[in-house]
């Protein structure tokens, strides 16, 4: 904070401790039953399971029984969660509950992930999922002790402290010096825009040099975007933040493991969860299980070392030339907008699965991918993929 903002914090609101509203409350007591129930119901069909069960659990492979047991456990760990967060809520405890929100949402998108890898994409479920989501995010955005208490107060700040960092030409840089950056949602954000342009490049132009000819590596439905390098920037940025002033061989090896890491577990969803390859380096040195190998992992802490010492303070250049008073309005619209690509090209996937699994479109969306993202629009689209209902974990 500014030396000026910090002289005219006190004027600007008083903030004061606020109790928790009884529909909370009321609303805390729905989650302690609620989570009571999801426990005591797994821990009842663990002790259980009958004969017939545990004979139908042998028509299915050893990769989708372990998915389905992460599946089990962490709706475990979220009725825990859903109890604490109904006592924190009743003893007014705002950062502990803040905290529990926050696991509560991670848990639900990796439960998210597993249905998909397990059953495919229900319409409800997505719902389901989304109103659980929107709802965790306003929770969490109310009780937020920082926001609750002093929101008033930090908007005000904020505002101003952004025009003055805007014209010294330091807004985006972490103040504290344990960063380079702030790890907040509109840098973030930036970082992976860029890096899924930048990465579609990189992987376009290494394509063309090593096999030659022109190959189509985006990775949704519209735009030159390649998801997982905005992910691994995402990633990266986060786990390597501290480490900007640090030796280059340091910056390397970490790089190299959380984006050979990265690689593996992407490579592992796509395939378990719609039968895709999109790449396979079976035979290469140090392969692991074609996901990644030796080579792809030195690259990716070349890319590392590049992304912290010389492009990361250039990207922040660059997103610090949005006006400070538009950027938070400019990033939520492209927000909205990549969210939705994303959204529909996972729908497309899904959709582009079922038909080669033989399977009639049976919903409205479907039905519309069925027209508009076709086989052949699929499979020109997304030239690098391949796609195999067979090597796919779903039960159904």
């Amino acid at each position: 904070m500014t030396k000026h903002a910090q002289d005219l914090a006190p004027s600007l609101v008083q903030p004061s401790r606020k109790k928790i509203p009884l529909v909370l409350k009321v609303f805390g007591i729905l989650l302690i039953v609620v989570g009571s129930l999801t426990v005591a119901t797994i821990a009842l069909s663990a002790f259980g399971i009958s004969e017939g069960f545990t004979k139908s659990l042998s028509d299915y492979d050893t990769t989708t029984l372990v998915i389905f047991g992460v599946e089990v456990a962490l709706t475990a760990v979220s009725g825990v969660l859903y109890i604490a967060l109904g006592v924190y809520l009743l003893r007014n405890k705002r950062r502990l509950a803040r905290h529990a929100l926050e696991t509560l949402i991670i848990l639900d998108i990796s439960l998210f992930l597993c249905d998909v890898m397990v059953y495919g994409f229900s319409l409800q479920g997505i719902i389901a999922s989304l109103i659980r989501l929107v709802l965790a995010i306003a929770l969490m955005v109310y009780i937020d002790p920082s926001l609750s208490e002093e929101r008033e107060l930090r908007r005000k700040l904020r505002d101003m402290e952004t025009k003055e960092r805007a014209e010294e030409g330091t807004l985006g840089r972490d103040e504290t010096g344990k960063g380079y950056i702030e790890l907040d949602f509109f840098n973030l954000f930036w970082i992976f825009v860029v890096c899924c342009v930048l990465g579609l490049l990189i992987e376009t132009v290494y394509h063309a040099i090593v096999f030659g000819g022109y190959q189509d590596r985006a990775g949704v439905l519209y735009g030159p975007f390649s998801p997982i390098y905005g992910f691994g920037a995402v990633l990266m940025t986060v786990a390597l933040n501290r480490f900007h002033n640090k030796p280059i061989a340091i910056i390397f090896l970490v790089s190299a493991v959380i984006g050979g890491a990265f690689e593996y577990l992407t490579s592992w969803f796509m395939q378990f969860a719609f039968g895709i390859v999109a790449w396979d380096y079976t035979g290469t040195f140090l392969s692991i299980d074609g996901r990644t190998n030796f080579v792809f992992m030195c690259m990716w802490g070349v890319l590392g070392c590049l992304w912290v010492k010389l492009l990361l303070p250039r990207m922040l250049k660059l997103v610090n030339m949005i006006p400070w008073n538009w950027r938070y309005s400019v990033t939520t619209v492209c927000a909205a907008l990549m969210i939705a690509n994303g959204a529909m090209t996972l729908f497309a996937l899904d959709s582009w699965y079922q038909r080669e699994a033989g399977h009639e479109p049976t919903n409205a969306i479907e039905r519309f991918c069925a027209e508009h993202y076709d086989n052949d629009f699929m499979e020109h689209r997304f030239q690098s993929m391949s796609i195999n209902p067979d090597n796919a974990t779903r039960v159904s």
